[in-house]
């Protein structure tokens, strides 16, 4: 079973950690088999499996319902389960994060939580990890702050502003988060975050240099072939397997069958 302790230890030897996002039950059977270390269910959710234009609308209540689907999906020594705080959950003072944290857990049945936000965050951090429950960080491009960020935009392009998410990492790690996702920054910066924290960094369009990398499981799995998801794709997202393809072709090819009087054939009755 990953836990926050595997993770450290895996930066310490040296060892790449991969997390990919889970919203679902098969979602999280596909990412125990492939023996993927972190399954984070992610607010990403509102954008891929609700249809949402951002992540903004997506609800506690709606983050319960999925996390405890993806853990069904889960093997018991299998990835430790993330799931994020949404928008509106956790912002307003620390006890009203810890109430929502602890509904993620007990409801949710997460292993942990993940929040957005940097120095402003960290007490908030520390009511949390106080009162038990184990802390994922998260700095750089914030998606949950679009509308004050203009847009999804990389994030640390200057000197004062790369020095300005690194500062930001270093107060969630002094909070007590045990890990910190690192997104949309330039590859020099993630670089340096992961060299300056004792915790592990998770990168999402941040280079190479991070301890871990984290991909939205239908964008790396091409899932969704849509020209308003399109909109949503970013352009550091490799595309590993093109199931949105196989999925259409194999539609059709049942709606063709059946239109043609093919299916079901005498091998397919009973």
């Amino acid at each position: 079973k990953t836990t926050a302790m595997s993770l450290l230890r895996m930066k310490r030897l040296g060892e790449k950690i991969c997390m990919v996002t889970c919203y679902d039950y098969p979602s999280g059977v596909h990412v125990d088999g492939a023996n993927i270390d972190v399954a984070l269910c992610g607010d990403s959710l509102g954008m891929v499996a609700l249809g949402y234009e951002t992540t903004q609308p997506v609800t506690l209540d709606e983050m319960i319902h999925h996390c405890k689907a993806v853990r069904r999906g889960l093997s018991n020594d299998g990835p430790l389960l993330v799931c994020d705080l949404p928008f509106g959950s956790y912002e307003e003072s620390p006890e009203i994060a810890l109430r929502s944290a602890y509904r993620a857990m007990k409801e949710g049945c997460a292993d942990c939580v993940k929040v957005e936000g940097g120095a402003h965050m960290a007490r908030t951090v520390a009511k949390l990890v106080e009162s038990g429950v184990a802390v994922m960080g998260h700095v750089g491009l914030m998606p949950q702050a679009i509308s004050t960020l203009g847009g999804f935009r990389a994030q640390g392009r200057t000197a004062i502003k790369a020095r300005r998410v690194l500062d930001d990492a270093l107060a969630l790690q002094d909070a007590g988060a045990f890990a910190v996702v690192v997104e949309c920054v330039p590859a020099i910066v993630g670089a340096a975050i992961a060299d300056a924290l004792d915790v592990p960094t998770i990168g999402i369009g941040a280079g190479p240099g991070t301890d871990g990398q984290v991909l939205v499981y239908h964008d790396l799995l091409g899932s969704l072939h849509h020209p308003h998801h399109a909109v949503h794709v970013p352009k550091f997202c490799k595309v590993f397997a093109d199931v949105g393809h196989m999925t259409y072709e194999g539609l059709a090819d049942f709606r063709d069958q059946v239109k043609a009087r093919d299916f079901p054939s005498r091998a397919f009755r009973p």
